[in-house]
């Protein structure tokens, strides 16, 4: 089964829930990992707070164009925040 994020919610600073369509969800801080050309102006909040998933390339994705795959995204998961899904989360997508 190939990965896809279904929902993500904003939590505060680079933090996000992020639910998969495998039925995990859990919190990804995303801090560290933005740098280079396409992720560091993301070090601004508010253009870190504007993001979407995308319903074609099932994933988070920016305005300026940056993303991230959704098996990295899974893989930075907080593991101690790793929960499965009965049914899935009713998280807001931010649009």
């Amino acid at each position: 089964m190939f990965l896809h994020v279904t929902n993500a919610e904003y939590v505060e600073d680079y933090v996000l829930n992020v639910t998969f369509n495998n039925g995990e969800f859990g919190t990804v801080d995303l801090q560290g990992e933005l740098y280079g050309e396409m992720f560091s102006p993301l070090l601004d909040l508010e253009k870190f707070k504007d993001f979407r998933v995308d319903d074609e390339i099932d994933t988070i994705v920016w305005g300026n164009g940056a993303d991230f795959a959704p098996e990295f995204l899974y893989e930075k998961m907080n593991p101690q925040l790793l929960h499965v899904a009965e049914e899935p989360a009713e998280y807001k997508t931010n649009s």
